[in-house]
């Protein structure tokens, strides 16, 4: 299962792709989990602190210039297949899995978030970006989650082709629902039309009739044990409603077909 995450800053979308990365690996899978947000905050909200957290590697210029001007030549597709393994860091899980279910692995990439930026070093990083984030959703066996920022279009076509299911994450407002409307027809537009929204924060009410919009959405409520444990700590996981998010998350997927 391939997904990515997208959404405007601030609704909560880095926490529902630690929360779903968390679910997929107590019941046995193993997950790969891209930061390619600017934010840079994945790994805290699964519980790394920030002392662990990796160097992302749109600033690495070392590995930028050795991958993407091996030999002298300005090479836009390079090897990036030795990369996630020699990269990532392991995630611990939040809880045991389920009974009976071999616990799955959680593997970070701290990326940093692709740009359209125009010169040199930027263009450098973004080619190299690109192509590891290429190979890691279309190459693993393994689950896939992606935290993207507002857009989906760093994806690019190939990319995409292999992309199970959009996750828009929205809280309930207009502007907020004007930019999941501009994503989710991004994704249409690159042809990834199995999209779900999440109104995160949701205490009644409908979203408004915006082109895109998905049709079909699912609400999350305003969890008092995660407003609480935020106010010191950036893990959203292990919190009092983490069953309750656990239902969502199954719906999430049920919705997306998967």
């Amino acid at each position: 299962m391939k997904l990515a995450f997208a959404g405007k800053g601030g609704v909560g979308k880095t926490s529902v792709t630690a929360w779903m990365a968390d679910w997929l690996a107590r019941n046995g899978h193993n997950v790969w989990m891209i930061d390619a947000d600017t934010a840079l905050s994945l790994g805290q909200a699964s519980g790394l602190d920030h002392d662990s957290l990796p160097q992302p590697i749109i600033s690495r210029k070392d590995l930028v210039h050795d991958r993407i001007h091996e030999g002298g030549f300005l090479n836009l597709n390079p090897d990036v297949g030795d990369l996630p393994d020699e990269l990532a860091v392991d995630i611990p899980l939040s809880s045991p899995p389920l009974h009976g279910i071999p616990p799955g692995r959680k593997r970070l990439l701290v990326m940093g978030g692709l740009t359209n930026a125009g010169g040199g070093c930027a263009c450098d990083a973004n080619a190299l970006l690109k192509a590891l984030l290429a190979h890691v959703v279309m190459d693993s066996k393994d689950c896939v989650l992606v935290d993207l920022e507002a857009g989906v279009e760093h994806l690019g076509r190939g990319t995409v082709t292999h992309v199970d299911g959009l996750v828009i994450v929205s809280e309930p407002s207009m502007r907020s629902f004007q930019t999941a409307s501009d994503v989710a027809r991004m994704g249409i537009e690159l042809g990834l039309d199995n999209q779900v929204m999440v109104v995160n924060r949701y205490q009644g009410g409908n979203p408004p009739d915006l082109p895109c919009l998905p049709k079909w959405y699912i609400t999350i409520p305003p969890f008092q044990g995660l407003i609480e444990r935020q106010m010191a700590d950036g893990n959203v996981l292990n919190i009092p409603e983490s069953d309750e998010i656990d239902v969502i998350l199954k719906q999430v997927v049920k919705q997306l077909g998967l």
